[in-house]
């Protein structure tokens, strides 16, 4: 699957909810559904700065390809995380890269994040690319 048809899918999926309040327990529901992170990921270099919540992310580098895993200890975090590994995980650095990400407007949830969260789903969405990045010139 193309990056872009998972955001479609996932846009496909909120659609179905026309509540916030059962969009927030969809979010909790796939944050769940997230295996936990290895305890030897959660390291301070792991962290990403800018979030209010405690959140790590580990970037694999297979063969061509970046796999992405991570936790966080707020469970609405944990679903917002749970949906960008979904989206970006196993994809090459260039595709990520490449990349507009749309589902995050189109479901409403930056709409609906304070501004602390907003800010912390941003710098998440910026370490994905920093990866990306770092592993595209590795590359090289």
């Amino acid at each position: 699957m193309t990056i872009n048809e998972i955001q479609d899918e996932i846009i496909e999926e909120f659609s179905g909810f026309d509540d916030w309040m059962d969009k927030y327990q969809l979010l909790i529901d796939l944050g769940n559904e997230q295996p936990p992170l290895d305890e030897k990921y959660k390291i301070e270099s792991n962290l990403i700065d800018g979030c209010q919540s405690r959140v790590w992310l580990q970037a694999d580098y297979e063969e061509g390809k970046i796999h992405f895993s991570a936790e966080s200890d707020a469970l609405i975090v944990k679903g917002i995380v749970a949906l960008l590994i979904r989206v970006f995980s196993d994809h090459t650095p260039q595709e990520i890269l490449d990349t507009e990400i749309y589902f995050i407007d189109a479901i409403g949830l930056k709409e609906h994040l304070s501004p602390t969260r907003s800010n912390g789903l941003l710098a998440m969405v910026k370490q994905i690319r920093m990866y990306a990045l770092a592993f595209q010139a590795k590359q090289a």
